[in-house]
């Protein structure tokens, strides 16, 4: 192993001085000391001169090294002078018979105080702080009669210029020994602070992403990579103001076709304020190789969620609390409501705030599920309801197919499933209507909780409120200053029935924002784009079809839910939906005709 020597710079503000620092440094065989000779400016002169990481440390005495701080960043050690450095210089001054004094900076008059206290001295003794002091303070003890003076070496050029006698105080071997000792301390210290930065460095610079520090006024203090996309920096700096001083702040940012996860914290140095930004790349899936089956981890349900209503403050309403209840239970969970009020949202959010967090969320569609994807489920060893510790969502539950009922809940109860994986279920159900006979079969057999989304014409009285929230997160996003809605504008938003619900709201809005220019929503832009929605869903209704006037009305009726089934391929979910009927309804009517056997 090759010994480190430690490199240390020696200023010296007379040759004197040069040729001890010298002398001194031979008996530390660990250090190598380069020494120059030069006072004052010269010495900070010399010291920029230096190539960069030449020196661990630099050696200096009195102004001189005072001066050499302002110009280098590298630790600088000052001599400083003892008190018998002092005494041996006014020992020698005590055979002068004319009047003199002790000049110089603090570092030599401070000891001079203690010096003549303690021995009974009368002597006068007068503090400078710059060059430009010395030749004043000089002055005036030559024209009182002083002709002598013990002094640093800046006093003693001085005074011989204006022939006046001087005494310089040197420093010891003593006072050489203990700076080197000093130096030697610092320059380990600093090393290995230095070795840190660069193996900290060296860490961030390796990641898979970026790692980013600014000051409280948006300027980069440190990037990793060191050049950042101006796209990605000003999004940081929006954030800036939103990072709280404990805990951390994360949001989501798309650059350059990769979405990053971001996390951010505030840092303290020297009590200034930094905000650090770790910038991770996720990704979502697209489609998954089962279908009806998808996998996300914590960092995508977030993404998901965070750009979804419910994540601006106030959106859940009166159901907060009990949804906030929900995220610490491990009991299964069924979320009823109609379509587009955010059943997935909620199940993202119950996964997000549980103690299951850091383990993947399984989504299992049962609309969207075929003969593969439901043997995979519930017949493979690597099926995810094989694992322990797992968020299983089954959403659109009502669409479960009838034959696949037993096994589920068969692969549920005799494996205790829902003791090693969280459970929650979703499902269609519209207000004051009863929910299907799965549903109502697996929440009663699983001892379901059941939270119930309201619909968001029973929140008609919110709708300003929310509108206004919504609002002020799309003014974020679109850099746009939309103040509101004109008063007629948000009665209309009230008088409609919203269909399909918060899905709905939330695309109104987005269309509202982006095709508004001026400070309010008018009302006749709002008119407009929902006569627009309203045109929409009469174009989406059921096609009408020649019937029979012989029949009476329920068989007309059983007629055109048979013929609605076909036209969707035997989908009677997706038929209960276009009927705008539940699916009890839809299973009534298909069993008066005799098709109960092949109904779900």
């Amino acid at each position: 192993m090759v010994e480190t020597r430690t490199r240390i710079l020696g200023i010296a503000p007379y040759e004197g001085m040069h040729t001890a620092m010298e002398r001194a440094a031979q008996t530390y065989p660990n250090i190598q000391m380069d020494v120059y000779t030069g006072d004052l400016d010269e010495g900070g002169a010399i010291v920029k001169r230096m190539p960069p990481n030449a020196y661990d440390c630099i050696i200096s005495r009195g102004g001189t090294a005072v001066l050499i701080r302002q110009v280098t960043d590298l630790p600088v050690v000052e001599i400083h002078l003892s008190v018998y450095d002092v005494l041996r210089a006014m020992k020698l001054a005590e055979n002068y018979s004319k009047l003199y004094a002790i000049v110089g900076f603090p570092n030599i008059t401070e000891p001079a105080h203690t010096l003549c206290d303690l021995l009974g001295c009368n002597l006068d003794i007068l503090t400078v702080h710059s060059a430009d002091e010395v030749t004043r303070t000089l002055e005036q003890l030559k024209q009182s009669g002083y002709r002598m003076v013990v002094c640093d070496m800046v006093t003693h050029r001085v005074a011989r210029q204006m022939e006046l006698d001087a005494f310089l105080i040197t420093s010891g071997v003593e006072s050489l020994h203990a700076a080197i000792d000093q130096a030697l301390d610092i320059s380990l210290w600093f090393g290995h602070l230095r070795q840190e930065n660069m193996f900290l460095r060296s860490i961030t610079q390796d990641q898979n992403g970026c790692v980013v520090v600014l000051d409280t006024s948006g300027t980069v203090f440190y990037s990793s990579p060191a050049q950042l996309s101006a796209g990605l920096s000003e999004a940081l700096r929006t954030h800036l103001r939103e990072v709280p001083a404990s805990g951390s702040l994360k949001f989501y940012r798309i650059e350059r076709d990769q979405l990053y996860s971001i996390t951010a914290q505030t840092l303290l140095m020297d009590t200034e304020r930094y905000c650090l930004f770790y910038c991770v790349p996720s990704r979502i899936p697209l489609h998954s190789h089962w279908a009806g089956l998808r996998f996300m981890n914590k960092g995508e349900c977030e993404y998901l969620f965070m750009n979804s209503f419910y994540s601006i403050s106030g959106a859940m309403g009166s159901l907060d609390t009990e949804i906030q209840t929900l995220t610490a239970v491990r009991q299964p969970v069924m979320i009823k409501g109609e379509p587009g009020t955010g059943k997935e949202q909620i199940a993202r959010f119950l996964y997000l705030h549980s103690p299951l967090a850091n383990k993947p969320f399984v989504l299992v569609n049962c609309e969207m599920m075929n003969d593969k994807s439901w043997d995979f489920l519930l017949s493979h060893y690597n099926s995810p309801l094989n694992a322990t510790g797992n968020t299983v969502y089954f959403q659109n539950f009502e669409s479960l197919p009838e034959a696949r009922a037993p096994e589920l809940m068969a692969a549920i109860q005799e494996t205790g499933l829902a003791r090693r994986v969280r459970l929650l279920f979703s499902s269609v159900c519209r207000d004051s209507e009863p929910v299907s006979d799965v549903v109502h079969r697996f929440s009663t057999r699983l001892g379901c909780l059941t939270l119930n989304l309201p619909s968001l014409r029973s929140r008609s009285d919110e709708i300003s409120s929310l509108a206004s929230l919504y609002l002020g997160s799309l003014n974020l996003e679109l850099g746009k200053q939309i103040s509101g809605f004109e008063p007629r504008a948000i009665e209309m938003l009230r008088q409609y029935d919203w269909p399909n619900n918060y899905t709905q709201f939330k695309h109104i809005l987005q269309t509202l924002a982006t095709l508004t220019t001026s400070t309010y929503i008018r009302s006749s832009v709002v008119a407009e784009l929902l006569a627009k929605e309203r045109s929409l869903r009469r174009s989406a209704a059921p096609t009408a079809v020649p019937m029979n006037t012989d029949h009476t009305l329920e068989e007309i009726i059983i007629e055109v839910v048979q013929q609605t089934v076909t036209a969707n391929n035997g989908n009677r979910a997706a038929a209960a939906r276009q009927l705008d009927i539940s699916r009890t309804t839809l299973w009534r009517y298909l069993n008066k005709n005799g098709d109960a056997d092949t109904c779900i």
